[in-house]
This record gives structure tokens, sequence and C-alpha cells, in this order.
């Protein structure tokens, strides 16, 4: 158990060493950094010496190295448009995206998994015929026509929720479902899916044959074998709202880090674009880890390959 964990720590280290050479390439690729601070004004002196302040005069391999120990102290340089350490900035709007997050995350836990059991469990009632139609609505609609119809009907049809913005509880529902339907539609089909293949088996059958009780059966030997393929699934959901939740954040003007990506790529203000994918690979690549965790505590076999 522990070389399992151990050897994961050391792939999620190594994943965000490549982030972090990604985005240095990145960096140096769109030209040369003096270029997003010095205009048609400036004089020559003025080139060199930024050029000298920023390193710019060693070599790109130390160029790297210096660029990775600021990023790791979680210096990234200021925000162009804000005047302020980039990743201050981004902590401002992270709360607001975390909070969308979880709510969004809770509305798929709460609708995917119940229905997704019971579909699988009333299969070809009308309870499954429902679950397949969400399943079905949520992964063809597009997630912009989506929030908009939920404007469209609720706020402007009947007045009942905010249009935008972040307020009271009301301003999270239509986000929520927005953000969240997507994701549930996929968990969903996956839970039945996997319960369907394990209801199916020989292990199942036995425990029906020697009188267990259907909920014992369900919830004690179907559904926690059938809980690998929706695991890997369902902890990766929080950390996919994060990064995914720029069009949700667009549609309801919400103030997270989605939106402020778009104004960051828009004012090409690239020590803020640094700062926001920094902290989402780093909540993509920690949730990553927790789910190979949880796989070696749900299933031994796992961790001994």
């Amino acid at each position: 158990m522990a070389y399992f964990i151990t050897r994961r720590i050391i792939y999620t280290i190594v994943m965000i060493i490549g982030m972090s050479i990604f985005l240095f390439g990145m960096s140096r690729a769109q030209g040369d950094p003096r270029l997003l601070y010095l205009n048609e004004y400036s004089t020559e002196q003025d080139w060199e010496a930024w050029g000298k302040a920023m390193g710019l005069d060693r070599p790109l391999v130390v160029q790297y190295g210096s660029w990775a120990a600021n990023a790791a102290r979680g210096d990234f340089g200021n925000s162009r448009q804000h005047q302020r350490t980039s990743l201050a900035v981004a902590y401002d709007r992270l709360g607001a995206t975390l909070m969308l997050a979880l709510t969004g995350t809770l509305f798929v836990m709460f609708l995917a998994i119940p229905l997704g059991v019971l579909s699988a469990v009333k299969r070809g009632t009308i309870w499954d015929y429902i679950g397949r139609t969400i399943a079905l609505v949520g992964q063809t609609a597009p997630q912009f026509w989506l929030g908009i119809m939920l404007v469209l009907i609720f706020s402007v049809w009947f007045g009942l929720l905010p249009t935008f913005g972040r307020g009271g509880w009301t301003n999270y529902i239509l986000p929520t479902i927005t953000i969240g339907w997507l994701s549930a539609a996929g968990l969903l089909r996956l839970v039945r899916a996997s319960m369907l293949e394990v209801m199916d088996s020989e292990y199942i059958k036995l425990a029906r044959a020697k009188g267990v009780g259907t909920r014992m059966i369900i919830w004690k030997h179907a559904f926690k074998n059938a809980l690998i393929a929706p695991l890997t699934y369902s902890a990766l959901i929080i950390a996919g709202f994060v990064d995914g939740s720029v069009v949700t954040e667009t549609v309801f003007a919400w103030p997270g880090v989605g939106r402020l990506g778009i104004e960051a790529v828009n004012a090409n203000d690239f020590p803020l674009i640094t700062a926001i994918i920094t902290l989402v690979t780093i909540l993509y690549v920690g949730m990553a880890l927790l789910v190979d965790i949880l796989y070696a505590v749900v299933d031994p076999r796992i961790r001994l390959n």
C-alpha cells in the first residue's frame, strides 16, 4: 500500500514538472516576454535593462530554473490588468468557482447515483426510461444553450430566479444545473451500466438464491463492486468543474476563475493565465492522486498490480 501511494505521488510530481516545462515553453513560444511590457516608445536601453532584469540574457535552462523556483513560491509575476500579483488575483476568484463546483458536484451526486441505480434495478420500467432520457438530454444539449434556455424560462418568462451574478442561494440554482447536467448524464449512464453488469453476475444470483434481501443485494453487494468505474468519473468532476466552468460563468456573469481566464486571454495577460493554469493543473493531479488512493482502498487487487 505504501509503495503504491509513493509511486503515485512520484507520478504526480512528474506531471506537475511536465506542466511547468510546457507553460515555460509557451511563454517563450509566443515571442520575447519584453513585448508584453514595452511599447514603441521604449528605448534600446529600456529593452536591454528589462532583458537583464527578467534574466533573458541567461541560458534557457537557467531561465526555466529561475521561473520554476519563483512559481514554486507562488510568484508568477504581476497581472497586467490588475496590477497585483497574479496568484492573488486568481485566489480572489477561486472561491466563487469552488462554490459553484461544489454545488454542481452535489447536484450530480444526488441526481445521477440514485437514478442510475434505480434505472438499473428497475430495468425496462418508467424509471429506467426517465433516467435514460435525462442522460440523453444532458449529453446532447450544449452547455451554453442549456444555460440560455434556463434563463429564458425561469428568469425571463416566469421571473422566478435571478439571471446573473453571485448573491443569495437562488443565484446558484441555474448555474448549478447548467454546469452539472452534462456530468450528471455521464455518471448516470456509467452507474447504470456498472450496476447492470454486476447485477447479472453469478454471485448476485447466488445471494438471491440464499434469500438475501433486495436492499442488501443492491447496496452492499452490487453497488460496492460497481463503484470502481464511476469512482474515476465522480472524483474528477469537481476538478473538471473548475476549468470547465468557462461557459457557465460567461453565461451567468459569474465572478469566477473561468471568466477570469477569458478576460486574461483577451488582455494577453500571460502571468495571470499561467497562475490560473497552474492552480487548475495542481487541482487536477491532486484529485487524480486521490482517485488512485481510493482505488487501492476499494479494490486491493489494484495496488497488487
